[in-house]
């Protein structure tokens, strides 16, 4: 691999090579000694042009684990903030020897533009471009519905045959689109669920059945997988929900909707979770939530995207 730049070009073997190599880093994060030498003088760099807490953490650890040096570099504070372009932030990352890049930045596309422009050498991983995709965040979440639904028996699985419903704000939200490529090359089968005003435009013409009432999709999906999705208002510019309650009543997973989903259905949120609105507090809090799982698992798959990024070069020498 030289680039994760989404999971729409991720061929299914690709992605079980991945999720198998994450096996391998969760496996090691339960010896004493976490850290691996595999990225030992590699130099890793976080581009964030964006607010972020899990996803930096994640990344951050996942790279120290890995021995890798890293450097956080926020937008707020920098040169960017005084007009500097990612071409010439690109260079200055090129002159200090990044061997890798992780951002995430505002507008759809970003990552894409720097690992093909050839201002840096350095293999570059999305970590969320505007309302494009966010790859690492898919792979985590599929990682986590294989060990839920497989167990000890995972590896080398993919998902066929298993119901995906995902719920809420569709229309900006890259983890949906990440998931909807990722799943459907992993062979599951995936609903969006939201009001008309919360899906993309050309959302029916990509391999998704579309439904607006949760309730309908529960009974008629009968899903595994429960996928709430958070309202990203900071997004928002106009009215696309009557009002919170409305939306909680009418898309929200509740007590009740919580009692009548399937004995193995588990229920997932990419965080941060705005309880009461999209999910309950006690679907977030109980033994079907996967929330936390998702954070802890998205180490390891972050260890693995880093591993096969990077690493090649480092074997090939040898």
């Amino acid at each position: 691999m030289r680039h994760l730049l989404d999971t729409r070009t991720l061929s299914r073997d690709d992605a079980i090579l991945i999720l198998d190599t994450a096996e391998d880093m969760a496996a090691a994060q339960q010896r004493e000694m976490k850290k691996l030498p595999a990225l030992r003088g590699k130099t890793v760099v976080n581009l964030f042009y964006e607010d972020s807490t899990r996803t930096r953490i994640s990344f951050e650890a996942a790279a120290k684990r890995l021995s890798a040096d890293v450097i956080n570099f926020s937008a707020k504070g920098s040169s960017v903030s005084k007009g500097e372009s990612l071409k010439d932030t690109a260079q200055t990352l090129q002159a200090i020897g990044a061997d890798g890049v992780v951002i995430r930045h505002p507008a759809s596309g970003a990552p894409d533009r720097l690992a093909r422009s050839g201002w840096i050498d350095a293999g570059v991983l999305n970590a969320g471009d505007g309302t494009h995709e966010h790859p690492t965040q898919a792979l985590l979440d599929a990682f986590t519905m294989r060990r839920r639904l497989f167990g000890d028996a995972s590896r080398g699985r993919d998902l066929d045959g298993v119901s995906v419903v995902i719920v809420g704000d569709v229309a900006h939200s890259r983890v949906a689109r990440s998931n909807l490529w990722l799943l459907n090359a992993l062979g599951a089968h995936v609903s969006f669920v939201a009001p008309e005003t919360l899906l993309p435009y050309g959302a029916r013409d990509w391999p998704v059945k579309i439904h607006h009432s949760l309730d309908a999709a529960l009974r008629e999906e009968r899903p595994e997988v429960v996928m709430l999705l958070r309202i990203q208002t900071e997004r928002m510019h106009a009215a696309f929900f009557p009002n919170e309650r409305e939306y909680a009543r009418n898309w929200g997973l509740d007590d009740a909707r919580l009692g009548r989903l399937g004995d193995e259905t588990i229920v997932m949120h990419p965080g941060p979770m705005n309880r009461g609105l999209e999910i309950s507090s006690r679907a977030a809090d109980s033994d079907r939530s996967t929330v936390l799982e998702q954070v802890a698992n998205g180490v390891s798959v972050r260890m693995a995207a880093l591993y096969l990024l990077l690493s090649g070069e480092r074997e090939a020498s040898a």
